[in-house]
C-alpha cells in the first residue's frame, strides 16, 4: 500500500507540474488559430487589391493556411516538452511514410500547381475532361470542382486533370456548330440546301462570316445525310443547334 500511495503521489505531482505546460499550450493554440485567421484575411485583402488571379489567390491562401497550421503544431509540441530534434526526425519519417502512401495526393498537388501556372482553364470556363463537361467553379490544391449541365457538382483530381486532354470550350468566343440532318432520297436535294441556307442566313445568331454551309455527308439507299456548319457565339450554341434541326425538319416536310 505504501508503494501504491507513493506511486499515486508521484503521478499526481507530475500531472500538477505538467498543468502549466498544458494551459500554456492551450493559450498558444487559441492565439495561434486567431493569428492564422487574421493572417488569412490580411493576405486575401492584399492579393485582391493587387488583382491577382482568383485561382492563384485561392491556391496561395490554402498553402499559407496549411503551412501555418503545421508551424503551430510544431510550436505546441515543443511547448509540451517534445524535443525539437526528435520531433523533426519523427516528422521526417512520417513525411516519408505518408509520401509513399499518398503518392496520388502528391500527384494531385503537383497537378494543381501546373494548372495554376499554365492556366489551361480559369474559373467560369466551360470544359470537357475525363468524360465530364461543365463550368469550373473552384480550383483547389488537390481537385477541381465543376458543375455540369444537370447542376451536379463534380470533383476531378488535379493529377489526372493535368495529365489528360482538356477541351476548353470557353477559351475562344466563337464556336463552329456541326449538325447532322437526314432526308429521304425522294426529296429535292438542291432545293432543300437552298431553302435551309436562306433560313440560316436570316438568323441573327448565326454569323455571316465565315458563311454557313450545308454539305452532303453520306448517300444511302433511301436517305441523304447532310452536315450543316455554322459559326456562332458560345452563348448561342445550343439554341442555334435546335433552330437548325427544327428548320431542317420543316423544310423536309414541305418538299
Amino acid at each position: 500500500m505504501e508503494k501504491l500511495d507513493h506511486l499515486l503521489t508521484s503521478y499526481i505531482e507530475n500531472i500538477l507540474d505538467f498543468i502549466p505546460q498544458i494551459v500554456t499550450s492551450l493559450l498558444i493554440l487559441a492565439l495561434g488559430l486567431w493569428i492564422i485567421q487574421l493572417s488569412q484575411k490580411i493576405a486575401k485583402r492584399i492579393l485582391f487589391k493587387r488583382n491577382i488571379d482568383p485561382t492563384f489567390t485561392s491556391f496561395i491562401l490554402d498553402v499559407l493556411l496549411w503551412g501555418f497550421r503545421v508551424l503551430l503544431f510544431v510550436i505546441i509540441a515543443s511547448q509540451l516538452g517534445i524535443q525539437t530534434s526528435s520531433f523533426v526526425a519523427i516528422i521526417g519519417a512520417m513525411s516519408l511514410a505518408i509520401g509513399l502512401s499518398l503518392q496520388g495526393s502528391l500527384s494531385n498537388f503537383a497537378g494543381g500547381v501546373l494548372i495554376i501556372l499554365f492556366k489551361p482553364f480559369r474559373l467560369g470556363d466551360i470544359i470537357e475532361a475525363q468524360g465530364e463537361a461543365g463550368k469550373v467553379i473552384s480550383i483547389h490544391i488537390f481537385s477541381t470542382q465543376i458543375v455540369n449541365y444537370q447542376n451536379n457538382v463534380i470533383y476531378i483530381p488535379n493529377g489526372v486533370l493535368s495529365n489528360s486532354k482538356i477541351k476548353n470550350i470557353s477559351q475562344n468566343n466563337l464556336r463552329r456548330s456541326e449538325v447532322f440532318v437526314q432526308t429521304t432520297l425522294a426529296k429535292n436535294t438542291n432545293l432543300f440546301i437552298d431553302q435551309l441556307l436562306v433560313e440560316l442566313q436570316s438568323n441573327d445568331k448565326i454569323l455571316s462570316q465565315p458563311q454557313p454551309r450545308v454539305l452532303i455527308k453520306e448517300l444511302l439507299d433511301t436517305k441523304i445525310t447532310y452536315i450543316v456548319q455554322v459559326w456562332v457565339n458560345n452563348d448561342n450554341f445550343t439554341s442555334v443547334n435546335s433552330f437548325i434541326l427544327l428548320k431542317a425538319r420543316e423544310i423536309s416536310d414541305s418538299l
